[in-house]
């Protein structure tokens, strides 16, 4: 008797499963941004670059090589001179605009909320290594 093989379910804490790749290029800071922009409507590269503070033209030219590559954006040379580029959310980009627009509203509603536990947090490392003189407890860390 001949077994058909069973596809796995998809299961993201799988290191085999593929829906790590995936997992790995929403969960990029410049795709979050990119995509949270491009929500907004079509836009030309030099736009995105100008829009996004801190990204170089390496990675934006990457992160949107990706993108286009992966399905989520779609990219429109239109034969002009000079060649203007557009680029907007596909159909399936555009799923991702409710949870990836969550994520980014939520850094900046609680942004000051963080910054005071990272405070409270260097705070206690400090007294914890003046009460040991310098020394690092097992445990701690360093």
């Amino acid at each position: 008797m001949v077994r058909k093989a069973r596809a796995l379910a998809p299961n993201v804490l799988s290191a085999r499963c593929p829906t790590r790749a995936v997992l790995d290029l929403i969960a990029d800071k410049w795709t979050t941004l990119v995509i949270y922009l491009l929500s907004g409507g079509t836009k030309r590269y030099g736009e995105l670059q100008r829009e996004i503070d801190g990204i170089s033209q390496k990675m934006l030219t990457q992160t949107l090589r990706n993108l286009e590559q992966d399905g989520l954006v779609r990219r429109v040379v239109y034969p002009e001179v000079p060649p203007r580029t557009e680029y907007s959310l596909t159909p399936l980009g555009e799923t991702l605009r409710k949870p990836l627009g969550s994520l980014c509203e939520w850094a900046e509603t609680h942004i000051a909320e963080v910054e005071r536990a990272r405070v409270a947090s260097a705070r206690q490392r400090a007294r914890s290594q003046e009460v040991l003189g310098g020394r690092v407890a097992p445990g701690l860390p360093a």
